[in-house]
């Protein structure tokens, strides 16, 4: 039986509390996490609550799953931006948000997210913002369809720095980087070697 850290709640031999240092953001982070990441392994919405305490997770898939949450957000008095590509969504980097705002991120892969948007109408209501990222995901521990794919923990980083420039996001990836490097050395050498020569 494993032992579990108090602290970060992964496995003692894993602990990442050394490199943990929570920031304090304006904006309100909310994630819409698909069931079937809950209990996923490699998912980053833990860290991201470790490294930004403030994040709300709300799980579910169908609208009655997240009746609470619209309730909420028409009662907010801050915009209210949901994080997705799309023909309509707005560069985050000019869209002149405030820090002062709520943007709402999918957790899950490209085919659950977008089911959950179906699903959702109410979110393609919402104006959505974008971030632009040319380079390759440090993710190196999970597969993904298309190079320019973001973790979650990567997706929000990169868009409170859109929204909040002068914003310092290194803390949130001292954590994403040391559970990364922990994941890669559990690996055996053969497996690990995949990953190696795909970066």
């Amino acid at each position: 039986m494993r032992i579990i850290c108090n602290g970060c709640g992964y496995p003692s031999a894993t602990c990442i509390c050394a490199s943990i240092s929570p920031i304090q953001v304006k904006t309100e982070v909310i994630v819409l996490q698909h069931p079937s990441e809950v209990e996923h392994a490699k998912n980053t919405v833990k860290l991201l609550c470790l490294t930004l305490p403030e994040t709300q997770v709300v799980v579910g898939e169908t609208a009655e799953d997240f009746a609470e949450l619209q309730v909420y957000l028409q009662q907010a008095s801050k915009p209210v931006y949901l994080v997705y590509p799309s023909e309509t969504s707005q560069r985050a980097s000019e869209s002149n948000s405030p820090e002062n705002c709520i943007i709402l991120l999918i957790d899950g892969t490209w085919r659950k997210a977008f089911k959950m948007l179906q699903l959702n109408p109410w979110l393609l209501d919402l104006p959505a913002l974008h971030i632009e990222f040319e380079g390759v995901s440090q993710y190196r521990i999970r597969k993904a369809k298309r190079s320019d794919s973001l973790s979650t923990l990567e997706a929000t980083a990169y868009m409170l720095q859109a929204i909040n420039p002068t914003l310092d996001i290194a803390p949130m990836f001292a954590a994403f980087d040391a559970m990364v490097q922990h994941k890669l050395d559990a690996m055996p050498p053969a497996v690990r070697a995949r990953y190696d020569q795909e970066q």
